[in-house]
């Protein structure tokens, strides 16, 4: 076998994976899927422990923002065999708290709030209070996925409402680089305790044997200063992230850039998932 094949002797015997995504754009069509994305147009809870993608469980976050879709993805997420939990999307609705999802939010764990495309402070955003205090009620999470110029108004919400566990999705970066204001703006997040993020979606590409590129380091080595390890979960963004590479190099890469007590790092792993989304 070669080097490339072994997993870093730190990568943890088992995980829950806290960011996943399952469609079927055949039976319910996403805006934002095109062919050249490189992606599948099914993917299916049985795909995920086919490739082992769930661990020990997952969570499967909404793909796109309508009500048919997530009751799509109720049903296909009935199917595992493993632990799942739901992440809705956002969208703005006249029923309530939660938008288009409030006659399923019985079913979820939590909603994301996807603003990549609104301004800095959020301000063209609406419901964003009514969701906030909607989901502290229910003791549900927040999950927001943002643009780094944004952080300012992710740490502005969650000082509003210290209740409300909120989770930073892709460490509120993705394939962005890691500047200065990037650095600051997560500490001044990461300040408030109920503040949370997802190390996920951010690797752009694996070297060989699996390693794990200065890039990489730098953004879990700042992410653990700012957060400690209790505070940050581990995400592959499974399938986005096999267009870079299978989930157990995922996982083996992210392990090599926690360093050498990734194994003992049980609530980056799972733990602290599973008292988030209530596993």
């Amino acid at each position: 076998m070669s080097d490339a094949a072994v997993p870093p002797r730190h990568s943890p015997a088992a995980h829950l994976d806290a960011h996943v995504h399952l469609w079927d754009v055949d039976e319910v069509p996403l805006p934002w899927f095109r062919a050249e994305l490189g992606l599948a147009r099914r993917v299916l809870a049985a795909d995920l422990e086919r490739a082992d993608v769930t661990g020990t469980g997952a969570v499967a976050v909404q793909a796109a923002n309508t009500l048919r879709e997530f009751t799509w993805l109720e049903d296909e997420a009935a199917t595992a065999t493993r632990p799942m939990r739901l992440v809705g999307q956002y969208e703005p609705g006249p029923d309530g708290w939660a938008g288009v999802l409030q006659p399923r939010w019985r079913r979820l764990a939590g909603v994301r709030l996807a603003a990549t495309s609104a301004r800095s402070d959020l301000s063209d955003v609406p419901g964003v209070e009514p969701l906030a205090e909607g989901l502290a009620e229910h003791g549900l999470v927040l999950e927001l996925l943002l643009r780094p110029d944004q952080l300012p108004a992710a740490a502005a919400l969650v000082a509003r409402h210290p209740e409300l566990p909120t989770i930073l999705c892709h460490v509120g970066l993705g394939f962005g680089e890691a500047d200065t204001n990037w650095n600051r703006a997560l500490a001044d997040y990461a300040s408030h305790p109920n503040a949370h993020a997802k190390v996920s979606g951010v690797i752009r590409h694996v070297g060989a044997g699996h390693t794990a590129d200065e890039r990489l380091r730098g953004i879990v080595t700042h992410a653990r200063r700012c957060f400690g390890d209790h505070r940050l979960l581990f995400g592959s963004d499974w399938p986005m992230s096999a267009r870079v590479a299978p989930h157990e190099v995922i996982v083996a890469v992210t392990a090599r850039a926690w360093g050498e007590d990734a194994a003992d790092a049980d609530g980056f792993w799972g733990a602290t998932a599973r008292m988030l989304y209530g596993f």
